[in-house]
């Protein structure tokens, strides 16, 4: 009777050949999407010196960047990393430093500027999916890609962290424009070095593979196979979106300052970040499908839970006992869908996933925007955490088991080494 292998750990994952390297690069390219929505709302408030065209002008570019990214990733699946990402890259960084120059002097009106920001949004890169999507190609003990996706996760919530301090720094010597000309470069860098690693180039088109199974095939076309990870991803960003609002709201009330609310987010960032390392380190026994209605129902209750702080503290431990669950989530979301998608739609499955979150976070930053005027804020809370336990529950109709030898016997399957289910993960919208 043979030995079972060791428990790979997360440095399993970088001796993978041209793993730092890759990992590396992305996250440069990334870095820009932890800045851009900072830089582009200050930029156009100097340019225009109005918080509603500001707005607008971010809203449309929001929206333009998030509902179109499963058509661009369908390009990069049908195209490959290089074809597409080079062009798409190039002319998005473009468009930024065009308007980063328009944004530089006050004066350019704001219908040029909404413009300019919505052929942006139209172009940005799905660097999120299609790091994600690598890994799923290059990685065969699907333990280590647990701890890979574990990483990304982890790793873009210090990039959406960090990404608003840089923009802060940079307007403390230069106009925010120049944060705007900043995040071109980091993209346009970031996504060259990135497709001229080696492991992309291992990566074959769509076009040039095998076609999918049938039943594997089918099961992805006609969503059912998505409908779970989706529906969760969706939750999880309605609560991220309506815990901003819900933080800032309860430090008005009870007269803090805006370094508060920052210290209270960076606790929901820090639960995440714990969450997503032990969540990756774990060689789960229970399927991803299973585990994931219970992670969106831990994120709801501790939402709900926060509502009833009597004060700071007892909300700050309570926001980061909610990002706990975080990272798990979307970590397993991303896992799910890479599992469930026909060989050649890996970006796509994991675009979808991405966009649900950053839909859902808009959605609960508009509900909650509603409701905080006209009800108690112990309520609002309660609300949001909710309607984010309610997608857990409507999650476990839709989870189903995950069709067996889909890829090939390299790989053990995805509940172990003999019978454990890998997470993971991005994050994000809030994540790019």
């Amino acid at each position: 009777m043979s030995a079972p292998a060791p428990r790979p750990t997360y440095a399993a994952f970088f001796r993978i050949p041209h793993a730092r390297h890759t990992f590396t690069a992305a996250l440069i390219g990334r870095l820009s999407y932890g800045m851009v929505s900072l830089a582009v709302m200050l930029s156009v408030t100097e340019a225009t010196g109005s918080y509603a065209a500001a707005g607008t002008v971010m809203a449309l570019f929001g929206a333009t960047s998030v509902l179109l990214s499963p058509v661009r990733a369908a390009l990069i699946d049908r195209h490959g990393p290089r074809r597409a990402l080079i062009p798409m890259a190039s002319l998005y960084a473009t468009l930024l430093a065009t308007l980063a120059t328009a944004a530089w002097r006050p004066g350019t009106p704001a219908p040029a500027l909404g413009a300019l920001a919505v052929t942006a949004g139209a172009c940005t890169p799905p660097l999120g999916p299609t790091v994600r999507a690598l890994w799923g190609e290059v990685i065969e003990d699907n333990r280590v890609l647990q701890r890979a996706y574990s990483l990304d996760g982890i790793a873009e919530e210090i990039l959406f962290v960090s990404g608003p301090l840089l923009v802060g720094a940079v307007v403390q010597f230069a106009p925010p424009a120049a944060a705007l000309a900043l995040c071109a470069l980091l993209v346009w860098a970031g996504t060259l070095a990135f497709v001229l690693s080696p492991a992309v180039a291992g990566v074959r088109p769509a076009v040039t593979k095998p076609v999918a199974r049938p039943g594997r095939g089918r099961r992805f076309r006609d969503g059912r196979a998505l409908l779970q990870p989706v529906v969760v991803a969706a939750g999880v960003g309605l609560s991220l979106g309506a815990v901003d609002l819900l933080v800032m709201a309860y430090a008005t009330r009870h007269h803090h300052g805006n370094d508060v609310v920052a210290w209270v987010l960076a606790a929901l960032s820090l639960g995440s970040a714990l969450g997503g390392l032990l969540n990756g380190a774990v060689d789960w026994r229970t399927p991803a499908r299973a585990r994931l209605p219970l992670l969106a129902g831990g994120l709801g209750l501790a939402l709900a839970a926060a509502g009833l702080a009597p004060g700071l503290g007892t909300l700050t431990v309570a926001v980061a006992c909610a990002g706990f669950f975080v990272a798990p989530a979307l970590t397993t979301s991303y896992l799910i869908a890479d599992e469930a998608a026909p060989s050649g739609r890996r970006t796509q499955a994991g675009a979808w996933v991405n966009t649900a979150v950053n839909a859902g976070s808009a959605g609960g930053t508009a509900g909650a925007g509603l409701l905080v005027g006209h009800l108690p804020l112990g309520l609002c809370f309660a609300l949001s955490g909710t309607v984010t336990v309610a997608t857990g529950l409507l999650s476990v109709r839709q989870a189903s088991p995950r069709p067996r030898g889909a890829r090939g016997t390299a790989r053990p399957a995805p509940d172990g080494p003999q019978s454990h289910s890998g997470p993971h993960a991005e994050s994000s919208s809030h994540h790019g």
